[in-house]
């Protein structure tokens, strides 16, 4: 069976460095205990965006708002919230600024990266300690105390490493 996906893009590339539009959750309808034959009058759905380097997320925003009312009939009604945006950035070269001494401990970038770098004029490096089973930012999330200390482990590493260039 032929991979879905972007033609003349590897898995890897597809998975980690396009951008992409996530349904991470979904609900209409009656949702409590029992059953009910009704035509639901609401539906909602929470979506979010990988960006990559130099796509603007409020374009992006006003392109999904577009393409969704294009798509909403006359009787219907859409409404959204925002929840924030945040713009991807960059490493030019794994060598450049602080990024080779903390390569390792680089495990996700998150929206207020950029924002950081322009506010702080420099490069920022941001790193996760959390475990696969941890669910951070999600219901039932947690972090156990020892990931903690290896974070910070990490870091006094990773200032040792500054200091040393």
């Amino acid at each position: 069976m032929p991979l879905a996906g972007e033609k003349g893009r590897s898995v890897l590339e597809m998975t980690w460095s396009r951008p992409t539009c996530e349904i991470n959750g979904m609900g209409g309808g009656y949702q409590g205990a029992g059953f009910k034959t009704v035509i639901p009058s609401t539906a909602s759905a929470k979506v979010s965006f990988r960006l990559v380097f130099d796509q603007d997320p409020h374009a992006a925003r006003a392109a999904f708002r577009d393409f969704v009312r294009n798509r909403v009939s006359a009787d219907c009604k859409v409404e959204f919230t925002e929840h924030g945006a945040g713009r991807a950035i960059a490493m030019r070269s794994p060598r450049s600024g602080g990024v080779q001494p903390s390569s390792s401990a680089v495990a996700d970038q998150i929206p207020v990266t950029p924002e950081l770098k322009q506010k702080l004029r420099m490069n920022v490096v941001l790193a996760g300690f959390a475990l696969e089973d941890d669910r951070i930012n999600s219901p039932n999330e947690k972090y156990e105390l020892e990931r903690f200390r290896h974070g910070v482990r990490s870091w006094a590493r990773v200032l040792h490493a500054l200091g040393q260039r």
